[in-house]
């Protein structure tokens, strides 16, 4: 006898269909508006498939019932990264309207803080939400890091590529996948990130006071980076010396307060969220 599956996935792939339907008309928007080129299509309209097909596969992995409210918050603010990523690629060869750019940015990291407390309020937290909302604030780092980056040199680029040279070095050193406990400076940090690149993507400051704010930018993130994988090092067993006895109960909690399971642990899971120095481990 055939067993019935009572998992539907057609109201999540609705959800995400229409989440790539919105990137593609808000690139129709830019293209009206200021003459988007080729290379901000191309660029969009791959985001734009990329999301839909990561997103989708990892609905059907999650094994969740509804997108959810606060999912669909930080689609929106992937739709709007993914207009942010089209004018950078696009100013490659021309000049990017500048206003735009900034509104579609700022728009996203306000709504940045806005996911987050709807899946608490709601009730609506899961594993996909945080790495999901994780992953779009990765990314919108990164095409700021590369915007800044054409005006001030390559080296900006190394506040964009930090989190995934972690996740690169993860795989080498699994120890680096521990769960961190919940910490303030580390969400101020990640924080600041896109609100000082995008101060300096604006073109609003003089170039010595440009460099200023984003090597400070920098330096915060190395700092924020440093002080997790001491973090990581000393209890990569389990255990750590004084203070460090209360470790593992300081771990649990962290992975409590976010809702999230890691790495060994059992269920089905959309992504099994390491850790993430650049931002703390929050359910979204």
């Amino acid at each position: 006898m055939a067993l019935n599956n009572p998992y539907d996935m057609r109201p999540l792939r609705h959800e995400t269909a229409v989440g790539a339907g919105a990137q593609i008309l808000l690139l129709a928007l830019l293209g009206t508006a200021i003459g988007l080129g080729p290379a901000g299509w191309l660029t969009g309209l791959a985001f734009a498939v990329a999301t839909w097909a990561v997103l989708t596969r990892a609905l059907r992995r999650s094994w969740l019932t509804s997108f959810g409210p606060a999912n669909r918050v930080t689609l929106a603010r992937a739709t709007l990264v993914g207009g942010v990523t089209a004018l950078v690629a696009d100013s490659f060869e021309s000049p990017p309207p500048v206003t735009v750019l900034v509104a579609l940015t700022t728009v996203a990291l306000i709504l940045d803080a806005v996911d987050g407390k709807v899946a608490r309020r709601t009730g609506t937290a899961s594993p996909l939400g945080a790495r999901f909302d994780m992953e779009v604030d990765a990314f919108l780092i990164l095409v700021l890091s590369i915007h800044v980056a054409m005006s001030l040199g390559p080296w900006v680029l190394l506040i964009g590529t930090m989190r995934y040279a972690f996740v690169a070095a993860a795989r080498v050193l699994p120890w680096l996948n521990g769960a961190l406990p919940p910490s303030t400076a580390r969400k101020t940090v990640a924080a600041l990130q896109g609100i000082l690149l995008l101060v300096v993507g604006a073109g609003i400051l003089p170039r010595l006071l440009a460099f200023a704010v984003v090597a400070l930018a920098l330096a915060l993130l190395i700092w924020s980076f440093g002080r997790d994988i001491r973090w990581l090092w000393r209890v990569r067993d389990g255990e750590t010396a004084r203070p460090g006895a209360v470790a593992e109960p300081v771990v649990r909690l962290a992975r409590a307060e976010a809702g999230v399971s890691y790495p060994g642990s059992n269920g089905p899971q959309a992504f099994q969220t390491a850790a993430n120095p650049m931002k703390s481990t929050q359910a979204a």
